[in-house]
């Protein structure tokens, strides 16, 4: 499955997913968050059953703050609408894939 744009007009489809979410926060000029972004394709290609989001926290300012996104990049899973865990940094495929399935 691709991954998908989110911003503040499609979050509460995202949310409500029965999916487990994994959500990429990210900027276009951070170096770290452009490490990270084929690894998140990665796993949304290799996963079919995990949504993928990726919220550029630029242009969706709102979402960040909801989040408390302090420092990019920030990945969180979310279950059932409810973030399960969360993380800053850049982390390789394994550590990501952890968190899924944590």
């Amino acid at each position: 499955m691709s991954v998908l744009k989110v911003t503040k007009d499609n979050y509460n489809d995202v949310k409500n997913s029965d999916k487990t979410v994994l959500l990429d926060f990210y900027a276009d000029w951070c170096g770290p968050c452009r490490m990270v972004s084929p690894i998140v394709d990665e796993i949304a290609e290799e996963n079919p059953d995990i949504l993928v989001g990726k919220i550029n926290v630029d242009e969706q300012q709102e979402l960040a703050a909801a989040f408390g996104v302090m420092s990019i990049p920030t990945l969180v899973v979310l279950r059932n609408g409810e973030v399960v865990t969360k993380s800053m940094g850049a982390k390789p495929k394994a550590a990501i894939m952890a968190m899924i399935e944590s």
